[in-house]
């Protein structure tokens, strides 16, 4: 698999519940701060998007798309200046998957909450900002239009299987919002996310993800990014936000914590499995990238 598929499934995200919203007239409604990430989508009419700690509320359109990922509260509004009521009220009345606010016909929004089962999503999401917005007037945006069509379909229809449906439709347009995001990026910014746009450290990250195990010299590294030794660190470092064998050290942990979580294997098998053949060396790397004790984390998942 490549990088991105690699972190999204040791994270498995799921996708808690997908809800849509049909508003109509003035509207305000306010929500809470949340767990995971919230990923939305407008497939009618207009409105405005406030999050909180934000400068500006931002303005939405059919078509537009926007990630939430550090969990804060957060208005939607037909306009900023209508005073809010708490979302929960409204959401709490849906039926058939969709909300509906002073009668509907305006606006519609596809929303759902990603939940983890892992702990990882700090490496996916640390460096993006707040909000994502992916604008409909995008011209590399043809599959998430398409999805979302489908989306507003199966919430409008509830045909056989749609839940199903409305997973694998809500977890497509996750990656494409992600994918959309990287490639209007000028400037890559700092983190593990922004570097998949550069071409040469997205080779090496593939690498490295492909085989963790390999004993990975600086030198090979540089080589596979067609660096020198010393522009390659540097590259690394800058754009990654930490050495490439750091880097290394922690992948390895993460396959690892997802192996002790889901597989009956020995410790000592797993710490050859990443490259370890001590499995005392296994232990202290994990211990330290971990804050556990690979036994601890295999005795806590078992309760």
């Amino acid at each position: 698999m490549d990088p991105l598929s690699d972190i999204l499934s040791l994270m498995k995200p799921r996708s808690a519940y997908m809800v849509g919203l049909d508003a109509g007239g003035d509207w305000a409604l306010a929500f809470p701060g949340f767990e995971g990430i919230k990923f939305n989508a407008v497939t009618q009419g207009r409105g405005w998007l406030a999050v909180e700690g934000e400068p500006e509320p931002l303005p939405l359109a059919e078509g537009d798309c926007f990630l939430m990922t550090r969990g804060r509260p957060f208005t939607l509004a037909s306009d900023p200046s209508v005073p809010p009521v708490p979302g929960e009220t409204v959401y709490a009345t849906a039926r058939e998957g969709i909300a509906t606010c002073n009668g509907g016909g305006d606006f519609f929004l596809v929303g759902g909450r990603f939940a983890f089962a892992a702990d990882y999503a700090e490496t996916l999401f640390a460096s993006l900002p707040a909000v994502v917005v992916v604008r409909e007037t995008s011209d590399q945006a043809p599959v998430l239009r398409w999805a979302l069509a489908q989306l507003a379909g199966e919430l409008r229809q509830r045909r056989p299987g749609g839940y199903l449906v409305i997973d694998h439709l809500a977890h497509l347009m996750l990656v494409q919002v992600l994918r959309l995001y990287l490639d209007t990026q000028a400037r890559p910014g700092v983190g593990w996310l922004q570097a998949l746009a550069d071409r040469r450290l997205a080779r090496v990250l593939g690498a490295l993800h492909a085989d963790p195990a390999r004993r990975w010299t600086l030198e090979e590294l540089a080589g596979v990014a067609g660096l020198s030794r010393s522009a390659f660190a540097e590259r690394f470092r800058r754009l990654v936000g930490a050495p490439p064998m750091d880097y290394l050290t922690r992948w390895r942990m993460l396959v690892a914590a997802d192996r002790l979580r889901h597989s009956r294997e020995s410790v000592a098998s797993v710490a050859l499995a990443v490259g370890y053949e001590s499995e005392s060396a296994f232990s202290t790397a994990f211990k330290r990238i971990m804050a556990s004790s690979p036994r601890q984390l295999r005795l806590r998942q078992a309760v």
